[in-house]
């Protein structure tokens, strides 16, 4: 059987559109908010949660991971919280001063790279949360729970 010019050209042009997006499958593998280490829903960069905002049901968990170099904490502001509910801190304190207390005076709470942290959310409402080491510079966050 003969090939034709044209046959040749469709025939090239099929190999390099699937070898574009063989790659673009590839690249995009690991795009989501998860990693091959797990699944995390909040991200913390150097200095920033990524997202700085979430949004989940009541009784969800949220898990953050610690996808940078630099450790980190989760806390609470106890007058950024809803009334009714738990307040929460990587490292278990049940104050904002507390928490500020134990990792300024030995790292108490601190989430160091490549590690989890989780809370339950059971009252609807905003939480407002921020890193103790990395607060100055704007390491703050917002989890909204719905009902």
């Amino acid at each position: 059987m003969r090939r034709t010019r044209a046959s040749e050209r469709g025939a090239s042009r099929r190999r390099v559109l699937a070898g574009i997006g063989a790659v673009a499958v590839t690249g995009l593998a690991g795009c989501s908010g998860s990693s091959a280490e797990g699944d995390y829903d909040v991200g913390m960069t150097p200095t920033a949660f990524d997202p700085r905002t979430i949004t989940v049901a009541t009784g969800e968990t949220v898990v953050w991971r610690n996808t940078s170099s630099r450790g980190h904490s989760v806390t609470a502001y106890d007058s950024g919280i809803p009334e009714d509910a738990e307040f929460f801190a990587s490292g278990g304190y049940e104050t904002t001063e507390a928490a500020r207390e134990g990792y300024l005076s030995e790292f108490g709470g601190r989430i160091d790279s490549g590690e989890t942290w989780s809370h339950t959310f059971e009252v609807p409402g905003e939480y407002e949360y921020f890193c103790v080491p990395h607060e100055q510079a704007g390491m703050v966050g917002t989890v909204v729970v719905e009902a």
